[in-house]
């Protein structure tokens, strides 16, 4: 042998390495894809050069089918898209029909779906600071945020019998008046919550690992989640300050006081510090809800020809049990002709629902802006020259559901 030093040999090794670009599919059974969203990555080593998402594996045909029922009987679709928040899609769909008819809830159905949206913002935000934080590699958290997660899921079932899939608001109002018990139990929650909050962030809020794998990761500013179409919590974490409830109030939301909660930096961990913020926000609508609920009826009672009677009435009356026959079955029969966009600040971001009306009792043409869609789209942008592991943080930051996104 020639008198070679080894480090001679390691730097000729070294030269004559060659690389090439490795194209790796990342779902869709990938469990922290949140769904079944698939990424084609194209790699140079560890990081990420190109990142290409694919989406519509969940596909049902929400908006045809919603074309082809009725008003009343299209509201149960809506519990399937974001299906970890139903009631709130519930909420915004009853707006946008409502609005189209030119109807209005009493002020005490008013307050209690604003209840019902807030809670199923916390119940979203929980499960979403469950599985980014197990994503990331932090276990606990995902066993502690479930625990108050359950004890709203009680209170749902409680209040309508379901815990996943409500379809509890009605056009006019909701199906049935808030209990006492309810009242006190939700009420019991909204004190002890703020404590459950400040757990999670004794937890995560200044682990060295959760900032390594945070901060800095997916940096979007405010101009480019704008021109993107970005809404929510991932717009907020910009540092624009857009919400629904504040541009566009519905319901109880002008009633009631809450501030915005905005980042800096539009990384993953202000994107992770809106959220928590706004569920502090969140406890506090519901509680000022509960201390403000006026008396009065749930269901609207001017417009008979487009709400159900109430459920005791159509057990004893024979007019109402006709009623709510012909509602169920037809559809309201002289629906306005026209088009509206009603939409609300789901959980995720900005729920849309733009419906073209034909004077039939079925929509003519129904349309969704769901937020996952649009913040699916934005992943390219975040995931690039990053690398395979900040890929997971930043599909966690997002919060998507392919419920919603594919429709």
């Amino acid at each position: 042998m020639s008198n070679i030093t080894m480090r001679e040999l390691k730097e000729d090794i070294r030269t004559g390495l060659k690389t090439k670009e490795l194209v790796l599919s990342m779902g869709p059974q990938h469990p922290s894809t949140h769904g079944v969203l698939r990424l084609v990555l194209e790699l140079d080593g560890e990081t990420v050069v190109k990142c290409t998402p694919y989406v519509g594996y969940l596909h049902r045909g929400t908006e045809k089918l919603c074309e082809h029922r009725t008003y009343l009987n299209a509201l149960p679709l809506s519990d399937r898209l974001d299906y970890i928040v139903s009631m709130a899609n519930n909420v915004g769909y009853v707006l946008a029909v409502e609005r189209l008819f030119g109807i209005e809830a009493p002020p005490r159905a008013k307050y209690i779906r604003t209840i019902v949206s807030e809670m199923a913002r916390l119940s979203g935000h929980l499960l979403w600071i469950a599985t980014h934080a197990l994503d990331i590699g932090a276990m606990t958290v995902f066993l502690y945020s479930f625990r108050e997660r359950e004890w709203l899921l009680d209170l749902f079932e409680h209040l309508c019998g379901a815990r996943l899939t409500t379809s509890y608001p009605r056009i006019g109002g909701v199906r049935n008046d808030v209990t006492e018990e309810f009242l006190d139990s939700l009420y019991e929650f909204t004190e002890e919550f703020p404590r459950r909050i400040e757990e999670y962030e004794t937890l995560i809020d200044q682990n060295r690992i959760w900032l390594q794998r945070t901060k800095g990761i997916g940096v979007i500013s405010a101009e480019e989640a704008i021109n993107w179409g970005l809404t929510g919590p991932v717009l907020r974490g910009s540092g624009v300050p857009y919400d629904v409830r504040k541009f566009a109030p519905y319901d109880a939301y002008p009633w009631v006081d809450f501030e915005v909660p905005v980042g800096k930096n539009g990384d993953v961990y202000d994107r992770y510090k809106v959220r928590m913020q706004e569920m502090r926000q969140s406890n506090r609508i519901i509680k000022q809800c509960i201390e403000r609920m006026p008396k009065g009826p749930v269901m609207a009672p001017d417009a008979p020809k487009f709400t159900l009677p109430p459920k005791e009435k159509v057990m004893s009356e024979m007019e109402s049990l006709i009623h709510q026959f012909v509602l169920i079955t037809k559809g309201p029969i002289a629906a306005p002709e026209g088009e509206i966009y009603s939409a609300i600040e789901a959980p995720k971001g900005e729920l849309g629902f733009y419906i073209v009306s034909d004077g039939t009792g079925r929509p003519y043409r129904l349309r969704l802006r769901s937020p996952s869609f649009v913040h699916a789209s934005v992943l390219p942008r975040l995931c690039e020259g990053h690398l395979v592991a900040d890929v997971i943080a930043n599909i966690g930051t997002i919060d998507i559901v392919l419920g919603e996104c594919d429709r």
